[in-house]
């Protein structure tokens, strides 16, 4: 999956809005203002590659991390709950996208009932 691809099917889930709120480096999705993604470039050995955070339950972020050489502790995030995704092209996109819709429903799954209800 390529950065476009994994930007599109993140604003594809519902209430998602995309934001900027550490600089232009770093794309944020937020579902009712709560963070469940981020989408952004490093640059290795001159080589640009996406990366994207996604949220993860602890059990199941250790087994990802041990299965896939992509999948690494959240970069600059709680690496308990924080996984980092590379695109390299290793990870299969429906892997890709289990781990979009379990960050999304986590992060649902902590809003208020109230604001859950309203969606």
């Amino acid at each position: 999956m390529d950065a476009d691809s994994l930007r599109e099917m993140l604003l594809s889930k519902p209430a998602v809005t995309e934001e900027q709120p550490f600089g232009p480096d770093v794309l944020v999705y937020k579902v009712k203002g709560k963070m469940f993604a981020t989408l952004a470039f490093v640059v290795e050995d001159g080589v640009e590659t996406a990366r994207t955070n996604l949220k993860c339950d602890p059990q199941y972020a250790v087994e990802l991390r041990a299965g896939h050489d992509a999948i690494l502790p959240g970069y600059h995030m709680n690496k308990r709950h924080w996984n980092t995704l590379v695109l390299d092209g290793t990870l299969p996109e429906k892997l890709m996208g289990e781990l979009i819709d379990h960050s999304w429903e986590l992060v649902v799954a902590g809003l208020p009932k109230r604001v859950r209800d309203a969606m």
